[in-house]
């Protein structure tokens, strides 16, 4: 099934559309946006102008033109704070209807805060752990307290960066004391609420909308990746002083930053440094998620309901990983196999590489990924493997996470780790020792499953005045698990400081055929091995 999801906001109107997958999770295949300003001057209860419900209109039109390019089954369009709130907000609605022939429903603050809380505490991957989202419009600031499961508070406020620049916005550069009033302003309408979500509690700060995302990428400098980004509020505050003492014309020439957001961006800033600030946060973590995922959340969770996908792996992190392994047809089975087997080498090694937990998680995770190449071509596929995990849209994790887990996938055949490769020489040198271990392990794990049988069932790893000790427990033939396993060693012998010497502890019980002759020495294992040196 596919599904369109239309937020029609005061700032701008998106869409995006969805594939829903037969386990109800869902991945975006289009999206699409437009800066109209329908909120301009018709705010307060004013009207919505001619000229900006016109661009919409031909915005909508443009839009439900291509969710019908997609074979979309629903379209979902809501409308916010612009329409909500303008005279003629009902009139609008009916020419969509009659022109566009989209129904869109008109929310309340409470309910689009609800849909935002959802999207962005998914795709930022909370969990249970309560946490506070800001999602600036450009009527309207929703702000919210909750787990991923539900919005516990959650406030609407008419404090949108629109609304406060045509309030207060009176000359270029801002003056001081305007700058005075808009504070003065933000705080006599919100700080209230945010000084009672304050004591509540709370794990982190999430800011989504194409105002927070603007002012994250000129705090980060252009080019940088903005997903789950953690940014200090103090690099917010800086970003503030040096906005207001910028002219018009200054500030579009600012790298990163679009034109069409230049007028609204002073405004933005002094709203989000004073949210911050009143809240007492330390970090903002960017999500690209907001609105228009919340409508496509809500809409499957209504129709039939939770995801299942979320049941089988409460863990977003977790699921977003098996999303992406499924999406490319990895092979399930082998892929367990490998990351059990990496994690017990990590665990049995873990007093000599001192890594923790979170290492312990890249590892496993690489392990499900580290073959999901081979949907693109098998030929290179361990460097497939890295750039669609890096390109996967894998929600809860933050952008050098997701490098490191590339990396350590992309390092589980013959080629290790060099500083003349691009992206791993760029680490820090902590993480790139954190590659090579990882990586190390994987490619072992690997090779203890080289036949795709998962005949090794078990490994005992030890230490000996001599070498590194492991004990394959195997209830069928392993010769060649035993063989790839001994030519993937050396690199993690090198990085443990021992040798690794293997020993089989055959498991009674009936042995499994492999579907090919036993015999080490028979013409066809030595084709194989033949054809396939090293995988």
């Amino acid at each position: 099934m596919r599904i369109a999801a239309v937020d029609i906001g005061s700032n701008s109107v998106h869409m995006i559309v969805v594939r829903v997958r037969p386990d109800l999770s869902f991945e975006v295949v289009d999206r699409e946006k437009d800066m109209v300003r329908l909120g301009a001057w018709g705010l307060d209860g004013r009207r919505l102008t001619d000229s900006a419900m016109l661009s919409a209109l031909q915005t909508l039109t443009r839009f439900r033109r291509l969710a019908e390019s997609h074979a979309v089954d629903e379209i979902v369009a809501t409308a916010t704070s612009a329409v909500r709130e303008a005279e003629n907000g009902g009139d609008f609605v009916a020419a969509v209807q009659r022109d566009v022939g989209m129904r869109v429903r008109v929310i309340s603050g409470r309910e689009e805060a609800r849909l935002i809380h959802l999207a962005a505490a998914y795709g930022a991957g909370v969990g249970r752990q309560p946490s506070v989202v800001i999602d600036i419009g450009g009527g309207s600031v929703e702000v919210t307290l909750g787990t991923a499961a539900r919005m516990q508070v959650g406030g609407s406020y008419k404090i949108g960066v629109i609304r406060l620049t045509e309030r207060f916005v009176k000359s270029d550069p801002l003056a001081a004391d305007d700058e005075v009033r808009i504070e003065r302003y933000i705080r006599r309408q919100a700080s209230a609420h945010l000084r009672a979500l304050r004591k509540r509690g709370y794990h982190r700060v999430i800011g989504t909308s194409g105002t927070i995302l603007a002012l994250g990428a000129l705090a980060t400098g252009p080019g940088a990746d903005l997903r789950n980004r953690r940014i200090g509020t103090k690099e917010f505050h800086r970003l503030r002083r040096t906005l207001t003492g910028l002219t018009l014309d200054e500030r579009l020439a600012l790298p990163g930053l679009d034109p069409r957001r230049a007028d609204v961006a002073v405004a933005g800033a002094v709203l989000l440094d004073v949210l911050l600030e009143v809240l007492g946060a330390d970090e903002l973590t960017l999500c690209e998620f907001a609105l228009r995922e919340g409508l496509v959340l809500d809409y499957i969770k209504k129709n039939g309901a939770h995801i299942r996908t979320v049941e089988r792996y409460p863990d977003v992190r977790r699921c977003s990983v098996i999303e992406l392994a499924e999406r490319c047809s990895y092979a399930a089975t082998h892929a367990a196999q490998v990351a059990r087997l990496a994690l017990s080498v990590f665990d049995a090694t873990v007093a000599t590489h001192a890594l923790g937990p979170r290492e312990r998680e890249w590892l496993e995770f690489s392990a499900l990924l580290h073959d999901t190449g081979t949907h693109i071509s098998y030929e290179r596929h361990h460097k497939h493997s890295q750039y669609l995990i890096q390109h996967g849209d894998l929600r809860g994790f933050d952008p050098d996470e997701i490098t490191l887990i590339s990396l350590v996938a992309r390092y589980h055949r013959q080629s290790s780790p060099k500083k003349s490769h691009a992206e791993f020489g760029r680490l820090a040198a902590a993480d790139r020792r954190t590659v090579r271990l990882l990586g190390a392990m994987l490619r072992l794990a690997e090779g203890l499953d080289r036949g795709h049988a998962q005949v090794v069932g078990g490994i005992e790893m030890s230490r000996t005045p001599q070498d590194w000790l492991v004990r394959l427990r195997t209830g069928d033939d392993a010769e060649l698990e035993l063989w790839a396993a001994q030519r993937h060693a050396s690199p993690l012998a090198a990085l443990l400081g021992a040798p690794i010497r293997f020993e089989l502890v055959p498991i009674p019980g009936p042995k499994r055929r492999r579907g090919h002759p036993t015999n080490p020495s028979s013409p066809q294992r030595r084709a194989n091995r033949a054809a396939n040196p090293g995988h």
